[in-house]
């Protein structure tokens, strides 16, 4: 199985290295053309992975009709260009494995239902998890989930990307491990507003705790089982990336809780913060299913722009109520 990769930043180039581990040709669609250059001539992705020697069988390409020959395609855009991305791709029956993380805007629909509109013969499966790029990269131990309806399919994938330090679980929730995946984001920027605000290490625990909470609230509501949203996708996810500046969203929080602007801090960035383009969208999603989501609608807040010390207020401030409501 030959495996395509659309998306040349960091995840993108270290699922290439996992899908190169045994020397087997992957190809990588990259949008800049220094991408497309480093990997081909240095064997290394400065501008997104710098210092990670890659596989030389890893081949890169800004044309689309270079994946052509490639049997089964990583996703590894933005959630918000996914189905734009697509769209430029001759897909046809081939499996699509969704590695971005996120909600549409405007639609809420969520990255499968995306790939599901612009290519609806092709099978999909949701690969997400705790994953820092450089560690996978690196080759250091990770386990994902690999989430899709067919069953057959999920293991010739989970064969293919198999390696020695990368560790696929099966799981036919794919609703499941797209909303893990996908709300863990929003939280992660909250707990780095409690690191930048200083307010200490039981604020986050607590945050961690009832954002779970808010993220399984949401995923019951929309079809997900509570098994995946306590598994790597979800608390897995959530764990990690609430407690470390390695994290994107963690460290747009940790900027937010010191006092920067929002629109400051998203400027300075080469790559996305999914979170904030994906908290507004989970905020309207929640009140459609009428979900309780403060954490939620506390990050969308101080992404408007409220300051920190009123939106923690509020959050405090809220009526006490049982913990397992």
């Amino acid at each position: 199985m030959k495996i395509g990769v659309i998306g040349g930043g960091a995840w993108g180039t270290a699922l290439a290295q996992v899908a190169a581990h045994r020397g087997d040709p992957v190809t990588l669609w990259a949008r800049e053309a220094e991408v497309v250059d480093s990997v081909n001539t240095r064997h290394e992705n400065r501008l997104f992975l710098a210092g990670v020697p890659l596989s030389p069988s890893i081949r890169a390409t800004g044309d689309h009709a270079d994946l052509g020959d490639c049997d089964a395609l990583l996703v590894v855009t933005p959630a918000q260009h996914v189905g734009a991305v697509l769209a430029q791709i001759d897909v046809g029956t081939r499996p699509l494995v969704l590695c971005a993380k996120g909600i549409e805007a405007g639609t809420r629909r969520l990255v499968g239902e995306v790939a599901h509109g612009v290519h609806p013969q092709a099978p999909v499966a949701v690969l997400s998890g705790p994953t820092f790029a450089h560690e996978v990269a690196a080759g250091l131990p990770t386990a994902v989930t690999l989430a899709t309806a067919d069953a057959a399919l999920g293991r010739a994938l989970a064969e293919r990307l198999a390696a020695p330090h990368f560790r696929p679980y099966a799981s036919s929730d794919v609703v499941g491990a797209e909303i893990g995946g996908a709300v863990k984001n929003v939280l992660a920027i909250a707990c780095g507003v409690v690191d930048g605000a200083g307010l200490g290490q039981n604020a986050r625990a607590a945050l961690i705790a009832r954002g779970f909470a808010e993220m399984t609230r949401f995923g019951l509501a929309r079809g997900a089982r509570a098994e995946t949203l306590a598994g790597l996708s979800g608390l897995g996810d959530l764990v990690l990336t609430c407690s470390s500046t390695s994290s994107r969203n963690f460290s747009l929080g940790l900027g937010l809780g010191q006092g920067r602007a929002a629109a400051d801090l998203l400027a300075d960035r080469r790559t996305v913060a999914e979170g904030a383009f994906t908290a507004p969208v989970l905020r309207e999603a929640a009140a459609e299913a009428q979900v309780d989501m403060p954490v939620t609608a506390a990050v969308c807040r101080l992404l408007e722009g409220a300051p920190v010390t009123d939106v923690i207020g509020a959050l405090l401030a809220r009526p006490l109520r049982n913990e397992t409501h």
